[in-house]
């Protein structure tokens, strides 16, 4: 009897400190969440504790709408509203006005910041992380080799080289995101490495498909997980580039590359000494993921809204076929060319603002900081949703949620403040006019050497990135060729 005393209340002892703890973890809840003195928090729900609102996110975008998570809360609460993701308060902006301000203050009020999942797969020196001094460097660096005149000079050759090379061999099927993605993979490391297509570049090519797909899965480390499987490409490919690395560093007096990498082994860290292996590493790593995933969405998408738009397509085609007949066979596009493209910026453009392949970024409040009528407390997270604001009927009329590129006719896409789906601020992507050069000139050869048909209908998913999900099968009839060769 004694015996059973002494059990019950043991267990009464442990029930009663399991349920202490737990209205504790719920009372530290509640006032760390509670704003004391100022201007208020804005509205919203931090959902369940711990888990916060992050199932509910997740939940919500298993539909075709693009924003279903923000448009209902949006809805509730207004433009600017609290929840709590990832084990982060976090507060969503779909302010245009805000979000301008959040991302121009990168630095002063707000610093980058993104989960550790993210960071180990990019590496600390990715130049999504770095701050301060480093990484106005090292992004003016970045921008110095995908600007017009580098574009001018021999990048637009590079990239039609490419393009034309990956349509020359097409058969009459083809994936066209998986094509798409081969151009822009190939061109990013011909920019970075100065590496032409082949098997190394293809090789690569693989394990950055699994890579990418860790961004977007559970941490689980273990090695039958996809974040497991990404930490392990990641491992293969830091090693493939640290070999290049550390052979054009022995060869770097004798060398007369004009690539990133090159322009990396001459650059100076903030103490005046030479980048590390591991700082150019990491740093190539996150500019071949930023060049090669988006760019390729776009191609895709373009196409895929142009075929769903018929006389979108044919006026495309009408501006591409002036072009064409002012060549002599397969002569190469210019500059001048490139700007006469009219059309094809305002197919750009709808196709940027609709498919929202940045739907937003991460931020985290220095100070608390106070915006209109709101408190930010310190280090809660902010996300300024671009994809929100461009799909907003009071930015963009009635039809926002539809594809219309004549609303883009004698507008210039930079001066609109709602319009950002290269970001803003010090942040801003240093690749935005290589993406648009690359992009008119596949549209370019696309829609002048070929018509196609849809195989099967494809549906576009929001999450957690924005794709098709049967990579966009086609039907091809070839009108001629183009070989790299002949520009």
């Amino acid at each position: 009897m004694a015996e059973l005393i002494t059990v019950g209340c043991s267990g009464l002892v442990a029930l009663s400190a399991g349920l202490g703890l737990l209205m504790l973890l719920l009372l530290r809840w509640v006032f760390s969440h509670k704003r004391r003195g100022g201007l208020p928090v804005p509205p919203g729900s931090m959902g369940w504790p711990l888990l916060g609102e992050t199932l509910q996110l997740i939940s919500a975008y298993k539909t075709t709408n693009p924003e279903p998570f923000v448009d209902k809360r949006r809805a509730w609460y207004g433009n600017l509203f609290k929840t709590h993701l990832f084990g982060k308060p976090t507060i969503f902006s779909t302010d245009p006005e805000v979000n301008k301000f959040i991302l121009q203050n990168e630095g002063k009020l707000f610093r980058t910041s993104y989960p550790s999942s993210i960071t180990n797969l990019l590496g600390k020196h990715s130049l999504l992380l770095i701050t301060g001094n480093l990484h106005k460097k090292l992004h003016s660096l970045t921008l110095s080799f995908a600007n017009s005149s580098a574009l001018k000079d021999h990048l637009m050759l590079d990239i039609e080289n490419l393009v034309c090379l990956t349509l020359d061999g097409w058969n009459d099927h083809v994936l066209l995101q998986d094509e798409a993605k081969k151009i822009t993979f190939e061109l990013t490391v011909k920019q970075l490495l100065s590496f032409d297509p082949g098997q190394w570049s293809e090789n690569l090519r693989k394990e950055y498909l699994l890579l990418i797909d860790g961004f977007f899965s559970l941490p689980l480390r273990l090695p039958i997980t996809t974040y497991g499987k990404a930490l392990k490409a990641r491992a293969k490919v830091a090693e493939e580039l640290r070999a290049v690395v550390k052979k054009r560093r022995h060869e770097s007096e004798k060398s007369d590359h004009y690539d990133m990498l090159a322009a990396l082994l001459n650059e100076k860290s903030e103490e005046g000494e030479c980048l590390s292996d591991d700082q150019i590493i990491d740093l190539i790593l996150s500019l071949l993921v930023a060049g090669y995933d988006t760019t390729s969405t776009i191609m895709t998408l373009a196409v895929k809204f142009l075929t769903e738009t018929p006389q979108a397509l044919a006026e495309l085609k009408e501006e591409h076929g002036v072009i064409r007949k002012k060549k002599d066979g397969a002569q190469r596009l210019e500059w001048s060319d490139y700007k006469s493209m009219i059309f094809t910026q305002c197919v750009i453009s709808e196709t940027l603002r609709i498919a929202n392949i940045i739907s937003g970024v991460f931020r985290e409040a220095l100070c608390d900081v106070e915006i209109k009528g709101y408190t930010i407390p310190k280090d809660w997270l902010v996300f300024p949703c671009f994809r929100a604001v461009h799909l907003d009927e009071d930015n963009y009329s009635e039809d926002a949620r539809k594809f219309n590129p004549w609303r883009w006719q004698g507008k210039q896409p930079s001066n609109i403040g709602t319009f950002t789906p290269f970001g803003g601020g010090p942040r801003l992507c240093p690749g935005y006019e290589l993406a648009r050069v690359g992009i008119s000139v596949f549209l370019h050869h696309m829609v002048t050497l070929f018509s196609w048909e849809v195989i099967e209908e494809d549906k576009l998913i929001f999450f957690p990135t924005t794709r098709v999900v049967k990579r966009f099968p086609i039907k091809l009839i070839r009108s001629g060729r183009r070989l790299p060769l002949e520009i």
